[in-house]
């Protein structure tokens, strides 16, 4: 329930409309999460362990230039999420109330997990660093808004993933 209230807006989320949302009084959820800065971060870590960990299962089930793609989709929607929690997340992390995770570093380890599968099928780039990837797609989710829709978004990384690719299957 808090996910989904922390994706629906940029602002600060009410804590009684997440309980109200979770079907529990407010005191259930103090007791759960004595502060809204424990809430964001039990949510953010939650988000991120998902999406790293979305990555090999993406490539179990797809191609790897097809794995990288649905996972940029999953990726975008943790950026989403983490839009409604910034300022928490940033206030958190400045005053040491909330740990700061290694994020960039995982995000980094599993977009080179894509792209190593990539460049041994052949589908992805064997000569661009992951790091370059992570910093790609960061502009992408910073420069659009929570008001662009998905599928502008979907179409920036289009363009990401087109880059990845060996010269010879762009020209195609």
């Amino acid at each position: 329930m808090a996910r989904a209230a922390f994706a629906a807006t940029s602002e600060a989320v009410p804590l009684d409309a997440i309980a109200r949302e979770a079907g529990v009084g407010i005191g259930t959820l103090y007791r759960h999460f004595p502060t809204r800065e424990a809430l964001v971060e039990a949510v953010y870590a939650a988000e991120l362990d998902e999406v790293v960990s979305s990555a090999p299962a993406f490539l179990a089930d797809l191609a790897p230039e097809a794995a990288l793609r649905a996972w940029m989709d999953r990726y975008a929607a943790f950026f989403q999420i983490k839009r409604g929690m910034s300022d928490t997340l940033r206030a958190g992390w400045a005053s040491g109330s909330i740990a700061t995770p290694a994020t960039r570093e995982r995000i980094t380890a599993a977009i080179a997990l894509m792209l190593s599968s990539g460049a041994q099928a052949g589908s992805l780039r064997s000569d661009v660093a992951s790091e370059d990837v992570t910093m790609m797609l960061l502009g992408v989710f910073l420069s659009t808004t929570a008001s662009d829709s998905p599928e502008r978004v979907g179409q920036l990384l289009d363009l990401v993933v087109d880059a990845l690719r060996p010269q010879a299957a762009r020209n195609t």
